[in-house]
């Protein structure tokens, strides 16, 4: 197979599908796919992430009834998708499993619900603690043997943890998908805050270097930080870097969105924002981001970061 660009952005297809409940998508629920599919493309979105626990399975079924609906869109769009998070169900706690056969299961059954026979690319969910290593690697490396999956990764992970896997593995990892923004800053603030008291951040300091170092491409969930700084503020900080925000985008002839889409982007680690929001117009919002280069300047980057964070730098 051949090996695929990294994406620029990439759309969440968490939203997609109905309600988390098992129950099967209706005809507005595909409709309201549709149109969010739509939007993405338009915006120059060809990466579509998912995982097999997205609305119960109903994300990639939904999904996949597009891609039947719309012969040639296959050809069109990179599908990626993630396994390893068991949800609670009938008394049992939720959990993560790496096990292969599991694993092997759940890529299975997510292809049959997306309508496909291959992953372009496998996300496996959460570090499973008591993963057999050596084992799931040799399952992935048998799923992209027999064309089940393309390319593998990790989500959620550090860098010790990447390590890891990759040590027994004989197909490169191609990304990590952590939660980063401009709200959730600790890949910035991990490395800036050593060797002082607010040190700990809760993000691993040096995924990123490792990333970079190996490869491995950054995918950032939660990227738009939930629309708190294009519409849902919480704090007097939220209130400040919106109003930044909105004259940066003024300045620029562009979006709110885009802006925060490119303060990700501006990173050296060449960040791919995932952009999960189901709303077309909010979707359409961030066409910039995707297909401009980011726009800010240094100083203008470093504003958003110490007014999001309400408090200066050490």
């Amino acid at each position: 197979m051949t090996a695929l660009p990294p994406p620029t952005a990439l759309y969440g297809c968490m939203g997609l599908g109905g309600s988390w409940d098992d129950a099967a998508f209706d005809d507005a629920d595909l409709a309201r796919a549709e149109a969010a599919v739509e939007a993405a493309l338009d915006a120059g979105i060809t990466w579509f992430d998912h995982a097999d626990i997205y609305t119960a399975g109903g994300a990639e079924a939904v999904f996949g009834a597009l891609l039947d609906r719309h012969r040639g869109l296959r050809e069109r769009v990179v599908l990626q998708s993630k396994c390893g998070i068991t949800l609670p169900r009938d008394g049992a706690v939720g959990h993560y499993d790496w096990r292969p056969a599991h694993v092997r299961e759940r890529v299975e059954r997510s292809l049959e619900r997306l309508r496909t026979d291959r992953l372009d690319v496998l996300l496996l969910h959460r570090p499973d603690p008591l993963a057999d290593l050596a084992g799931v690697a040799a399952t992935l490396e048998e799923l992209h043997r027999e064309g089940l999956v393309g390319a593998v990764g990790l989500s959620n992970a550090s860098h010790h943890q990447l390590a890891a896997l990759q040590a027994h593995l004989a197909l490169p990892l191609v990304a990590d998908q952590l939660e980063m923004s401009l709200h959730h800053r600790g890949f910035v603030e991990a490395g800036v805050l050593v060797n002082t008291a607010e040190g700990s951040t809760g993000f691993p300091h040096g995924t990123l270097e490792h990333c970079a170092a190996h490869g491995v491409g950054l995918q950032a969930w939660g990227a738009l930080a939930q629309g708190r700084y294009t519409g849902r503020a919480e704090t007097a900080a939220d209130v400040a870097t919106t109003e930044l925000v909105a004259r940066t985008a003024a300045e620029r002839g562009t979006t709110p969105e885009t802006v925060v889409l490119w303060w990700l982007r501006r990173h050296p680690a060449r960040i791919a924002p995932v952009v999960g929001t189901t709303d077309p117009g909010r979707i359409a919002a961030c066409r910039d981001a995707v297909l401009r280069e980011p726009e800010l300047t240094q100083e203008e980057w470093y504003a958003l970061w110490v007014t999001a964070r309400g408090a200066p730098l050490p």
